[in-house]
């Protein structure tokens, strides 16, 4: 089963928690046991597991990311002004494989999934979630 999430980003970089509407893509496919892969399409978002509970991580995590991959620096800066934004996005990578065990997100008690838009705010960002049996029913 595939299904898409829509999102709205609110800032150029944040990381947005997207495990609800994940769980809700697992709910309505039915299926137990598996795979969950969630995708990013765009060349400037990417998908990260990280921790849930503490705000200041998904902080942490934009600020770490401003350190090392500075905006206005890049060759593609240029073109559109987002070249940092290109290279973080490829940095973090577009997408995480969640094992699905008994209809859960086989994530830990701290962990949950992240929309990461590194060139916002956007109106129409998309995520594409597959969910593969592993059933062999």
């Amino acid at each position: 089963m595939r299904k898409v999430i829509n999102l709205t980003t609110s800032q150029r970089e944040i990381l947005v928690d997207i495990t609800p509407q994940v769980k809700i893509v697992v709910q309505d496919c039915g299926i137990k046991n598996g795979l969950v892969h969630v995708y990013a399409q765009g060349a400037t978002a990417g998908i990260m597991i990280q921790e849930n509970w503490d705000d200041s991580v998904q902080t942490d995590v934009v600020n770490l990311l401003k350190k090392m991959i500075p905006k206005g620096v890049w060759l593609h800066d240029a073109q559109d002004g987002n070249g940092d934004s290109h290279l973080k996005s490829g940095l973090v990578g577009p997408s995480e494989t969640i094992p699905l065990i008994e209809g859960n997100l086989g994530l830990s008690t701290w962990q949950n999934i992240f929309f990461c838009e590194f060139d916002g705010p956007r109106n129409d960002r998309r995520v594409v979630c597959t969910v593969i049996s592993a059933d062999n029913s």
